[in-house]
């Protein structure tokens, strides 16, 4: 029986990314600051710039999510970006050196090149729009992007206010947020995380869709 390739995943937090790449024939393995208590696969708590060479080399594929908080729409609208790491490039230059496949993840406005955007309306089962891109060193093909639809809303002054559902419809996953946690993680695909765990996570179908393709090249 041939081994299934085994995927380093940095930047891990609870394993959104994780779970995809699993599903799509990975062992996976996290790496991650902080401590992760719910992160499905092994785990170890290291700091993911840091890492030795030999233990890098042991894997076939790299998946990367640095923090993303330096490049997203709330900071800039706060004016505080500057107060977060910014590591998509101290990253990149990591992943260069390996000279292994990989994938960097983050939200819209980082600096990522050759990259696909990808939406829940793109999969079956999300009920969740959370833009995302990927970037990576091998070819990908993002599916066709589906039309936002109206998300299930807490605000009386919206015109749909009353007229959707939390287990119905698509719902936002956010700090705030706008449904109960057991309707995000079903609208997400993801039945193991906190709601502040949700918030920071991908859909694993995402994972999924490109580890399909970055495993032809593990």
């Amino acid at each position: 029986m041939t081994a299934r390739p085994r995927l380093l995943d940095l930047f891990c937090c609870a394993g959104g990314a994780a779970a995809g790449y699993h599903r799509a024939g990975f062992d996976v393995v996290g790496v991650d600051i902080d401590d992760q208590p719910n992160y499905p696969f092994e785990f170890h708590r290291r700091d993911a710039l840091r890492l030795e060479p030999a233990f890098v080399a042991g894997f076939d594929a790299i998946h990367a999510s640095p923090p993303c908080q330096s490049y997203s729409d709330l900071a800039a609208r706060n004016g505080n970006a500057h107060e977060w790491p910014r590591l998509i490039e101290p990253v990149r230059d990591m992943l260069d050196s390996t000279g292994k496949p990989y994938v960097i993840e983050n939200v819209e406005g980082a600096p990522l090149i050759n990259y696909i955007v990808l939406c829940g309306t793109m999969f079956d089962g999300l009920r969740v729009l959370r833009h995302r891109l990927f970037e990576t060193n091998f070819f990908v093909l993002a599916p066709p992007h589906g039309t936002h639809p109206k998300v299930h809303t807490h605000d009386r002054r919206k015109s749909h206010y009353g007229k959707t559902c939390e287990w119905r419809d698509y719902v936002q996953v956010t700090g705030g947020g706008n449904c109960t946690v057991a309707a995000a993680q079903d609208a997400m695909g993801i039945d193991w995380m906190t709601k502040r765990e949700l918030n920071e996570a991908i859909p694993p179908a995402y994972a999924e869709h490109v580890g399909r393709f970055l495993i032809q090249n593990a």
